[in-house]
Formats: C-alpha cells, sequence, structure tokens
C-alpha cells in the first residue's frame, strides 16, 4: 500500500477547485483545504475527511483515496449550495490532475449528502469523490 501520493492529489484537487471559472463565478476565492479564522463568507467550499484504502497490484502502489468537499452557504434554501456543488462536481469527475508525485488514474463522483445545520439558515452539502492514485515511487 501506499498512501504517498495523498499530499500530491489533495494538493491537485485544490489547485483544480481554485482554477475553476465556474466555481471562482460562485464563490470567488472562498475555497479552503482548512477553514480561516474569523467570520467565513456566505458561501464557501472546504476540502475535507479522506479515507484512503490499499489498491496495490502486481503492477505497483496504489490506493482508492476517498474524499470529501463541503460547500456551505448561510442562504434560505439550497439552490445556491446546489449550484456551488455542480460546479465542484463538473471541475473534479474524470479531471486529468498532474500530480507531484504518483498518477492519478480516475476520480469519479460517489455521492453527496445535503443538511440543514441546526436550527439556522445554514445549509451543507457534503460530496464525496473516488480517485485511484498509482504510486510508481513506492516500493510494492
Amino acid at each position: 500500500m501506499s498512501y504517498g501520493v495523498a499530499a500530491a492529489l489533495q494538493s491537485a484537487v485544490y489547485r483544480r477547485l481554485s482554477e475553476d471559472g465556474a466555481l471562482a463565478a460562485l464563490v470567488g476565492t472562498d475555497i479552503y483545504d482548512a477553514l480561516p479564522t474569523g467570520a467565513l463568507p456566505p458561501l464557501y467550499v472546504v476540502l475535507g475527511a479522506e479515507d484512503v484504502r490499499d489498491a496495490s497490484d502486481k503492477t505497483g502502489a496504489g490506493a482508492w483515496h476517498q474524499f470529501t468537499v463541503t460547500v456551505v452557504t448561510q442562504s434560505a434554501g439550497f439552490a445556491t449550495a446546489k449550484a456551488a456543488a455542480s460546479a465542484v462536481s463538473d471541475a473534479l469527475v474524470n479531471a486529468s490532475l498532474a500530480l507531484d508525485r504518483g498518477m492519478l488514474t480516475s476520480l469519479n463522483f460517489h455521492k453527496a449528502k445535503a443538511a440543514r445545520i441546526g436550527t439556522g439558515a445554514v445549509r451543507q452539502i457534503n460530496l464525496t469523490f473516488r480517485a485511484r492514485v498509482a504510486d510508481d515511487t513506492s516500493p510494492n
């Protein structure tokens, strides 16, 4: 197994989302790897949890990365959040991401969950993606 590609994958996903024009039209630069301190904007995207499983085989080391990208809005209703979530999905599904280490062999949408947070107007959509990576620098 190799977890060695994890940082490279995270960096590439963040870069892809940050450079996507459709997503920027909705959230501007409010795309985070880690939430900033202080007040948060009314609509933002944040990279979230990751679960990794071995996918090594006789050709080399590799892994399945299941990771979450979360869209949060303070707008009433889900329309704004769903528009941003759609842009996130469009930016990532089947994207050809260049990694600093290893190689991305597939990136697909897995599932999403939309929910109201607490009793207020905050809405959140957790999008889960599955990426298959190969790590040609790791011994098998």
